[in-house]
């Protein structure tokens, strides 16, 4: 916000930090008139990671001190030329014979865009072009004096094993966070460079134009979690992170990012490679288009982070959502905090998730607290390719459970169901009124939950849900209702598109099949019951059309 470098003071051996900037400086601007370069046309924020990919180098001790850059910035800000002219100094500088250096990234055509740019580097200079020799027949850049080569390697496991590496740039990682090699790949990259013990990973990207998943989600939130401080355990591999990323007062209100004021904060290049008015021409344009339009420019050209409040047709209470966690809130202390319990169940086909919403009212205060988690059949991790990380981020951090054939799913909610039963707190189940339960109600009729005992609601949807819907986004405001810590119900929250009718509302999906909303709605069912201020032991019968 200040304007300062994102590098903290390091402790850098001055004399490779200074040897590695002034052959950087030295290199041209292959695709500027006039061939500036880098000493004048390079933005600083990239000559400070310069100095410390070269600083953090002891050839007497013989170790590198920082052994991944991450670099995340918006489009436009020339990542991707600066970064090859990093690597050419690289390969300069390298005293390792017949090693290799690499570009990598999602496509050939990405990696070739950096190998392209290293070219027009080497060509712009008489003393370069007698040290190397391009090759473009194999997208290759060879050292004459020592043998060693820069070359392209398409992203792939069985290509780059066995590679010993002195540097690699991996480009535009945000493209492979659905890619479901990517952990293996990283690993062969990763350990290519380790034996070399002056090796160097330097991965650029954006941010993604869909929620973060998979191998992109990991890398952003380890950099993330090293920026902030907050890093528990043992560092294996020392990354320093370089995020251009609003501060989250900020970047969580798009009244604030969408201003062009604050868009210097995350363009360290501006005024140089992009112009702050034709930026705002095109933001401009892009707010008279689709929701996509937008969060793709936001995405791309702000680092803004897709998820909650991105969606100018998604739920109200999506903007209000985040500020609503309750660290403390599990299931166990749900129960022990409410005097009332609803709990709220939707979806369950084979290509749905089962939702769950276990909704309480607070003891004293009549606050709403919320607790949910979901299960999915292994075959949509299949079928649904383009979530199967992200379902399986879920899994792995105990959200969403993934069953096979035997759809233990039902059992698992007839538990949770049993366990609020016997401490006498439940009101009743509710449920879609049009949904696929006949197994799921004949399994809690075992426990002694049915129709017949008033603890069985069937709710219906649509324009019905409307009071819940209303009812949940103003006790989001007003501080009465909190939930659970979740990254399952950011997302399935941030998946809710609102349609207005001739007289009401009703929720679907963003994107239908993919986009899947299934806990959310179970929570509006739970909701639904809560509006009419059930008692635990409720002597109504609540119907439903």
């Amino acid at each position: 916000m200040r304007g300062r470098s994102l590098i903290p003071d390091l402790p850098l051996n001055s004399a490779e930090a200074d040897d590695g900037l002034t052959i950087f400086d030295q290199l041209c601007l292959p695709d500027v008139p006039g061939l500036p370069l880098m000493r004048d046309a390079c933005g600083q924020w990239f000559r400070d990671i310069v100095r410390v990919a070269f600083g953090s180098w002891f050839p007497g001790d013989r170790r590198r001190y920082i052994r991944d850059i991450l670099a995340m910035l918006p489009k436009g800000q020339s990542k991707t030329t600066y970064s090859a002219g990093l690597l050419l100094t690289a390969m300069y500088l390298n005293q390792r014979p017949r090693a290799e250096g690499l570009f990598v990234a999602p496509t050939q055509a990405i990696a070739e865009t950096a190998y392209d740019k290293t070219v027009g580097m080497v060509e712009a200079s008489s003393a370069l072009k007698k040290r190397f020799r391009t090759r473009d027949h194999i997208k290759t850049i060879q050292d004459l004096a020592n043998q060693s080569a820069l070359r392209i390697k398409t992203f792939d496991v069985n290509v780059l094993s066995g590679t010993i590496l002195f540097i690699a740039l991996l480009d535009e990682l945000h493209l492979l966070g659905k890619n479901p090699h990517t952990p293996k790949v990283l690993r062969q990259i990763r350990g290519g460079l380790e034996k070399t013990p002056e090796g160097l990973l330097v991965i650029t990207t954006t941010q993604s134009d869909d929620i973060p998943s998979g191998s992109f989600k990991d890398e952003l939130q380890n950099a993330r979690r090293i920026r902030d401080g907050h890093f528990r355990g043992k560092v294996s591999r020392a990354l320093l992170p370089i995020l251009y990323e609003f501060p989250e007062a900020i970047g969580k209100h798009r009244e604030r990012w969408g201003d062009p004021a604050n868009w210097a904060m995350v363009m360290p290049n501006l005024g140089r490679s992009v112009q702050l008015d034709s930026l705002v021409a095109d933001w401009q344009t892009e707010q008279t288009k689709n929701d996509q339009a937008i969060r793709i420019w936001a995405s791309q050209h702000l680092n803004i982070e897709m998820g909650l409040g991105m969606k100018t047709d998604g739920w109200a209470g999506a903007e209000f959502w985040p500020g609503a966690v309750d660290n403390t809130l599990t299931l166990d202390s749900l129960i022990e905090r409410s005097e009332t319990i609803v709990i709220g169940v939707d979806g369950g086909g084979l290509d749905d998730l089962f939702g769950l919403a276990v909704l309480g009212r607070e003891r004293g205060t009549k606050c709403w607290l919320s607790w949910s988690h979901a299960w999915c059949h292994r075959g949509v991790l299949s079928r649904r390719l383009s979530i199967a990380s992200r379902l399986e981020d879920f899994a792995a951090a105990g959200e969403l459970t993934i069953v096979d054939d035997r759809l233990d799913d039902v059992s698992a909610i007839v538990e949770i169901v049993g366990r609020v039963k016997d401490a006498g707190l439940l009101s009743c189940v509710a449920l879609d009124i049009e949904g696929p339960y006949g197994e799921f109600v004949d399994a809690l009729a075992v426990i002694g939950v049915t129709e017949a005992s008033e603890e069985i609601v069937g709710i219906g949807q649509g324009y019905r849900l409307m009071g819940a819907i209303k009812t949940v986004e103003r006790k989001l405001v007003n501080g009465t209702f909190v939930h659970a810590r979740s990254d399952l119900m950011d997302w399935v929250t941030g998946n809710v598109k609102i349609e207005p009718t001739a007289t009401a509302i009703r929720a679907t999906k963003q994107n239908a099949g993919d986009a899947k909303i299934d806990p959310w709605c179970a929570l509006m069912d739970a909701a639904t019951v809560m509006v009419k201020n059930p008692d635990k032991n409720p002597e109504f019968h609540l119907h439903f059309a």
